[in-house]
This record gives C-alpha cells, structure tokens and sequence, in this order.
C-alpha cells in the first residue's frame, strides 16, 4: 500500500490513519524499521511536525518504538495489541494461560458449529505443519497458526483478532520457554491437538470444547508443578508475559 499525499482538514490524524493501514494491513510488519521522517515529510506531503506529532502519538499508543541512533520500528499491529503487551508484561503464565484457555474453549465451540470444509482443510493443513515443525521457535509459529486457524473457523471477525492480538503478545515468551523442564507428555500434545480438529470437523461443539480445555489443562497443571516459572521472584522467571511452553 503506497503512502499517499493528503489534504484532510486534521493533517494529523490523516497521517495517522495511513500509518496504521500500512502496519494492519502488513505493509511495515512487526519488527519493521519505518522510513526517516525526511522520507514520511515528502511522501505524505505534509509538514515536519505533523508527520513528528502522527509518530509520536502511535508511539505513545506503544504501535510504535523510537531506538535512539537506529529509527522507529513497528512494535504493534494496533493500539490494542500494545496495550494487551504492557497488561501480559505483568501478568504470569498461569494467569495468561486461564485467559487463553477461556478464548480457546469459545473458539473451538463456534468452529465447530460453523465450520466451513474449507475451514477443515486448513485446520488439517495447519495441524500437519504444527506436528512437522522442528526447532523451539518454528513450533511456536505453527503452533499459534493452528489456534489461529480455529479461531478462524469460528467465524466471530472480533473474536479472531482478539485471538491474533493476545497471541502475538505472548510471542517471545512462546519462544523464551520452550525448554522449560515439562513432560513429554505436554509437550507436542499431537492427540489432544487432533481431537481438536476431529471434534470441529464432526460439528460436535461439545467435545471441540473439551480438547481444547484439556491440552490447556495439562499445560496449566505443568505450570503449577513449576512454580510458574514467569510469576515474579521465581527461578525461571525471565521478566517476560504469561508463558505457553512448548504445548499449544
């Protein structure tokens, strides 16, 4: 999506709607450097500190993030997403877990009564990609594309985002626990993640609802034998959000 000159009376919140299309519309993904405000002057066609005032506001929303001497990169895909990444930063992983498990629950329910064959196929697809997947940080990527794809399925556009945003702010963390000390047996929980997709593919929401708590409930389980290694003061605590080891 190009940048594009405006002329709106409040050159502001123009510039500020057009930054946020290019970051919710993938444009400048998560993680991306935006151009120098020299570049954003000329392509928006509006003065210094309009396109000064448009970056910090999305910074102050936490969209944004200024790194002295490197640029201002994308932290967020919205407002809302930053805000559910500052709440997580002081939550533990049980307590993230509880919220995750209540979204999951509701998800594979609506997919199961709703469910499309396409949403099948992808759901079969996504499952295959979870079970294949190697390394720590690719199982977490498939891993949050499988509950993603249900969370699809259900056909609930604010219950999806809400899925997107809270698991793209559990990311790092995701990724920071993987070898934390759980059994095997929590692990890739391949069983537990088919009889998900079983479950929504026969259009039983009952028992869509089920698996899902119960991979959760395993998970949760390991984390109270743990301590909660993210729970402050504790030994694996690594300051970050609440923490889904290597089980979806």
């Amino acid at each position: 999506m190009p940048l594009r000159s405006t002329a709106r009376t409040s050159l502001v919140e123009a510039v500020i709607e057009q930054i946020e299309a290019l970051i919710t519309e993938g444009e400048w993904p998560v993680g991306v450097r935006i151009p120098p405000e020299p570049v954003l002057v000329e392509e928006l066609g509006v003065g210094r500190n309009t396109v000064r005032e448009a970056v910090r506001a999305l910074t102050h929303t936490g969209m944004l993030e200024p790194r002295p001497g490197d640029g201002t990169y994308v932290r967020a895909e919205s407002g809302f997403g930053a805000a559910l990444q500052r709440r997580l930063h002081r939550s533990t992983a049980l307590e993230a877990y509880e919220v995750r498990a209540s979204l999951e629950r509701d998800a594979a329910r609506y997919a199961a009564q709703r469910r499309t064959p396409e949403d099948v196929a992808a759901l079969r697809d996504a499952l295959a990609v979870r079970n294949a997947a190697g390394d720590n940080a690719a199982f977490v990527e498939a891993d949050m594309a499988f509950h993603r794809a249900v969370a699809a399925a259900a056909s609930n556009s604010v219950l999806a985002e809400l899925y997107d945003q809270f698991s793209d702010s559990l990311r790092e963390t995701l990724r920071s626990v993987t070898t934390a000390p759980l059994p095997d047996t929590v692990r890739r929980q391949v069983a537990e993640h088919t009889a998900i997709v079983d479950a929504i593919e026969a259009q039983d929401p009952a028992a869509a609802e089920l698996a899902a708590f119960t991979h959760l409930s395993a998970a949760m389980e390991a984390l109270r034998g743990l301590g909660d290694p993210s729970a402050p003061g504790s030994s694996g605590s690594s300051g970050s959000p609440g923490s889904d080891k290597e089980s979806g």
